[in-house]
């Protein structure tokens, strides 16, 4: 950014519309995350956007372009190619005929300004805009990546060159290089956009099909010709730091990017297919941090249960549910509530997928020995007062782990199970002693994600019971969500999503967990010291007060927050 950060603070910290030390805080924040300084106030709410971006333009002299209320033409928008756009932050909004408003984040960037006035022929009027602003602009070059990339490829002569010179190419570092960044860059920057968690890049015979998983489903969103995909590969493994001379074995890798002004942590996973390597990478965006407790999807009562239990100095809190569920997202929500600067809390995980300040993060590596049994046998020895272990995988883990929560320490940790009560005997599988379970373990969180009704394009309607049974809902759900009405009652009203853009189409936007919350009191303590299955357990925690996941999908049925195809796709009904 054009402006520095010392004349920064004095427009926005001696008119008192931030504190100094509210400033010098951001400051810090900033240069540990390699961020604008003004990007960092606006994400910690200290000041509007459009507010400082006008304070910031009026210190530099220029005019202030808010881009997200502009109405750009398209062919005025495409004066500057959205590669450039991207990569030197410029937004081409307006013009006249002699004249082109340019917003850039450095106005004051006279070698763009000259560059734009010889290709437009119109003298440029620089403007000031904020990174947020501009990303929105941005986002209006195209929201379809096929047609993006499309006019990329058509662009570049990469696929019109033989093997032999497409290797010459690549060796100079120059056509294919530009083409293939931008390549990359566009699969990411859409993945961010459209909410994604997960890119597939697959190999076929005869092209390459890159998938985004939205909200827990696969989506295929753009086919590429074959003779790209080697250098799409790659260009992440350069990212990734991984070995460009490996084709025949699996690498896992990690790199960062900056994505509409936002670090994006990608974990990169190369494997080798039939049909060449297959490339996963799972996004962990700086939006995964601000995950709160709330927002999570809990109940008022479940929120209360693992409250009580948060509080307590000693035991295990344990998160149950499959790959994909939530699980570390709620752990993580948990130990913000918990992370204060009187407490010494330690993880120990594999990977670390979000780094938590103040909090003594261990990454696991086999490789080097440091498995999650010695990496908690070690963090035992660093007078911890809270640990988390990312996961426990085996019998040495559950045994150091149930130890640790004797001995007066509050351990978090996630297990691969289906419900809340099958976490008790699989303890049992782990040689764990009984007596050991029922004194250490105090809650157990299971849960599923599934997706939210799009807040934009959800609609009622009736929950005829006819209708439902045609459309072959389940008996015991008709039951629940559309009981027999009374004369004069009416039907009760239901949600959906008819599908719009922002949704694309789906009726869905979002995610929202549906949880069980056991808690293991004196009753629970009996059955598992008797050697109780988990049936028997449930049961028993369900006459206590326990509502099951199916029951809190049904409520948020009711709600209005999901829909009854969801709770039976991700429960099993």
């Amino acid at each position: 950014m054009f402006i520095t950060a010392d004349q920064l603070k004095n427009a926005v910290v001696e008119p008192g519309l931030v504190s100094a030390a509210d400033f010098d805080e951001a400051r810090k924040e900033a240069e540990k995350k390699n961020l604008p300084i003004d990007v960092v106030l606006v994400e910690k709410n200290l000041i509007p956007d459009d507010y400082l971006g006008q304070i910031v333009a009026e210190a530099l002299g220029y005019p202030f372009a808010k881009l997200g209320k502009e109405k750009i033409p398209d062919h005025v928008l495409r004066i500057v190619p959205e590669r450039v756009a991207r990569r030197s932050k410029v937004i081409a909004f307006g013009t006249t005929d002699d004249t082109l408003k340019v917003a850039l984040r450095d106005p004051g960037d006279l070698e763009m300004v000259r560059l734009l006035e010889k290709k437009s022929g119109k003298h440029v009027l620089p403007y000031f805009a904020t990174e947020r602003s501009m990303s929105v602009a941005i986002e209006k070059y195209a929201s379809d990546l096929d047609a993006a990339m499309k006019t990329l490829l058509e662009s570049s002569e990469l696929l019109s060159m033989t093997p032999e010179e497409r290797e010459k190419a690549r060796d100079k570092g120059e056509e294919e290089d530009e083409t293939v960044i931008t390549a990359v860059q566009l699969i990411l920057n859409y993945a961010y956009q459209h909410g994604a968690s997960d890119v597939h890049i697959e190999p076929r015979e005869k092209e390459v099909v890159v998938r985004y998983r939205i909200d827990g489903i696969l989506h295929d969103v753009v086919t590429l010709p074959r003779e790209i995909l080697e250098h799409i590969v790659t260009r992440i493994k350069i990212l990734s730091r991984l070995r460009t001379d490996e084709h025949f074995a699996a690498q896992d890798g990690k790199l960062q990017e900056i994505v509409d002004g936002e670090r994006l942590d990608v974990r990169v996973s190369v494997l080798p297919v039939v049909d060449g390597e297959k490339v996963v990478m799972r996004l962990l965006s700086e939006k995964g941090k601000r995950f709160n407790l709330e927002d999570l999807g809990f109940s008022d009562r479940d929120m209360k249960k693992l409250r009580r239990h948060m509080q307590k100095s000693f035991g295990m809190i344990l998160a149950t549910g499959p790959t994909g569920s939530g699980k570390t997202t709620t752990m993580y929500a948990v130990l913000k509530i918990l992370n204060t600067r009187d407490v010494n809390i330690a993880t120990i995980e594999d990977p670390i997928e979000y780094a938590l300040e103040g909090v003594n993060q261990i990454q696991a590596n086999p490789k080097t020995g440091l498995t999650f049994a010695s990496g908690l046998r070690s963090i035992v020895r660093q007078d911890p007062d809270i640990i988390m272990v990312g996961e426990i995988r085996d019998e040495e883990t559950a045994s150091i782990a149930v130890n640790a929560a004797m001995t007066g320490h509050l351990v978090l940790s996630t297990l691969h199970t289906n419900d809340a009560a099958t976490t008790l005997p699989r303890f049992r599988d782990m040689k764990i002693e009984p007596f050991l379970i029922a004194s250490t373990v105090n809650c157990i969180i299971a849960q599923r994600l599934a997706r939210r009704i799009c807040p934009r394009c959800i609609v009622s309607y009736d929950a005829d019971r006819t209708q439902l049974k045609a459309d072959r809902v389940p008996d015991d759900v008709i039951e629940r969500v559309a009981p027999p009405l009374k004369k004069g009652m009416q039907p009760p009203r239901l949600y959906r999503g008819k599908g719009c853009d922002r949704c694309n189409h789906t009726g869905y936007l979002g995610r929202v967990g549906l949880f069980e919350v056991l808690e293991v009191d004196d009753v629970i303590r009996d059955l598992i010291m008797k050697g109780a299955n988990a049936n028997m357990i449930t049961k028993q925690a369900i006459a206590g007060g326990m509502t099951s996941m199916y029951e809190d999908g049904i409520q948020k049925v009711k709600e209005g927050v999901t829909t009854i195809d969801e709770v039976i796709r991700v429960t099993g009904g």
